[in-house]
């Protein structure tokens, strides 16, 4: 058979330093271990210092905000994606510009967003207008998408059922967690033994005022636990964590210590006495598999895409039931044998999952798009 010739690939990776940036940051890392024949451009954002191993590989800066409704920005991301003459354009989030028209393929995350968003510093007529545009770059982009790549069943599931014109443009590519932090391991201040952990931003979808509610439940028979929720306090969320907190009778036990540097995260799921995803809505669940990594057991929503995950590495419970939350999380302070278990199991699941293997199927998938 002939020697296909080399394709142009444009990747957007101008997400690739935010929260959900690490799927694009792995793939364009890996694509370079794997693939030495194709042509890469990858768009950066002003200010990343990515720089790529590759000759094969190039950076371009595309100054565009990432979720712009400007139509300057719109024409003018369009007009340099056309200046590049790629055979491929992989936009790693849903939005794109709306007058490019060229081979596309979309990674879609999840649908979060369509349920539990609602108006945070701007007002509601104006979040209102915003989500219009919103829907319509959403399914703008996957009707321009040759193919559409999600990170779980769960999503494509869920993808399929709100825009059945997708289903045959799909394909699941699942994550992974990244190896156990290496840096050695540093107390963080204000946290003591034993505490429960949830590592992110106080999203409404992340579900914390109820596992904040849980754990004071917890805390009627294990008087000494604290709870440690470490990551960024988004200023249009932090009134909420701050509400919750203050509601509870054991605020001085919940210790939201902020942004966390490896040595401290890698201390922190190598200490906690589990990890707890409560989530309403997730499309993957990254941080559920990070514990795992650090031998940390997990409990996790038994819905959206965990089961699915997770498989046997995490014990379920419903995420809309506050004692049932509080239930499990006794399970596992109170049994080494259920806590070993979920150890173990967590361990193996990991393995099914890895980076490398992730951009193979989507390298598979650009040379399949034509």
């Amino acid at each position: 058979m002939p020697k296909t010739m080399p394709k142009h690939i444009v990747i957007d990776a101008r997400n690739r330093r935010s929260s959900t940036g690490r799927y694009t940051d792995r793939l364009i890392n890996n694509l370079q271990n794997i693939d030495k024949e194709n042509k890469y451009t990858i768009l950066v954002e002003a200010g990343d210092i990515w720089k790529p191993r590759n000759q094969n590989f190039r950076t371009r800066t595309a100054n565009f905000q990432q979720f712009s409704f400007n139509p300057v920005d719109q024409v003018a991301f369009a007009h340099l994606l056309y200046s590049l003459k790629p055979d491929v354009v992989h936009f790693t989030m849903t939005q794109q510009p709306v007058f490019y028209f060229g081979n596309i393929i979309t990674t879609t995350h999840d649908l979060t967003m369509f349920k539990y968003t609602r108006p945070s510093r701007f007002p509601k007529w104006v979040h209102a207008l915003g989500m219009v545009f919103y829907r319509f770059l959403f399914w703008w982009g996957h009707k321009k998408s040759k193919k559409i790549i999600v990170p779980s069943k769960y999503v494509a599931k869920e993808l399929a059922k709100y825009q059945p014109f997708t289903k045959d443009k799909l394909a699941v590519t699942y994550e992974a967690s990244d190896p156990p932090i290496k840096a050695k391991p540093m107390a963080v201040k204000g946290v003591m033994k034993p505490f429960i952990l949830h590592v992110g931003a106080p999203f409404p979808h992340k579900n914390l005022d109820r596992l904040i509610s849980a754990f004071d439940e917890v805390k009627k028979t294990q008087p000494k636990l604290q709870l440690v929720l470490p990551g960024k306090m988004k200023n249009q969320f932090k009134k909420d964590m701050v509400r919750w907190i203050d509601q509870s009778p054991n605020e001085a036990d919940i210790i939201t210590p902020g942004y966390m540097n490896d040595a401290e995260l890698k201390w922190l799921y190598t200490n906690a006495e589990l990890y707890v995803l409560p989530s309403l809505s997730e499309g993957f669940g990254l941080p559920g598999l990070e514990a795992m990594a650090h031998g940390c057991p997990v409990i996790a929503s038994d819905n959206t895409c965990l089961p699915e995950v997770y498989g046997q590495g995490a014990l379920y419970f419903n995420p809309l039931e506050t004692q049932e939350i509080a239930t499990n999380i006794e399970k596992v302070l109170i049994s080494k044998k259920v806590k070993k278990k979920l150890i173990i199991a967590g361990q193996a699941q990991l393995k099914k999952y890895s980076w490398d293997k992730l951009a193979r199927e989507t390298l598979a998938i650009y040379s399949s798009a034509d």
